[in-house]
């Protein structure tokens, strides 16, 4: 005996459910493992920053006595602010 039309219909709206809740509870999953593998970023944008602090700070006390800063001049302070700046960003990821 062929099915109805209707019947045809709920068995599909409710196929089309289930594989709703099923990708509903996939992207929970990765979106918790999302959230666990940013446990790096604290680690990762204090020492950017403290890197960048530390090269301003030796670029102005002792800059052009140290020959490889010499050679970059002014550049030393694009360097440093850029750490820093890379500093903020970094730091954008963390949750």
């Amino acid at each position: 005996m062929p099915e109805s039309k209707a019947r045809k219909k709920a068995v599909d709206k409710k196929k089309s459910k289930n594989k709703a809740k099923a990708k509903e509870a996939s992207n929970k999953k990765l979106q918790a493992v999302r959230i666990a593998d940013r446990a790096w970023v604290p680690y990762v944008f204090v020492p950017v920053g403290l890197i960048g602090v530390a090269w301003l700070v030796l670029f102005y006390i002792a800059g052009y006595t140290i020959p490889f800063m010499a050679v970059l001049g002014n550049w030393n302070f694009a360097i440093g602010l850029g750490l820093i700046a890379a500093s903020f960003f970094i730091a954008t990821f963390w949750k």
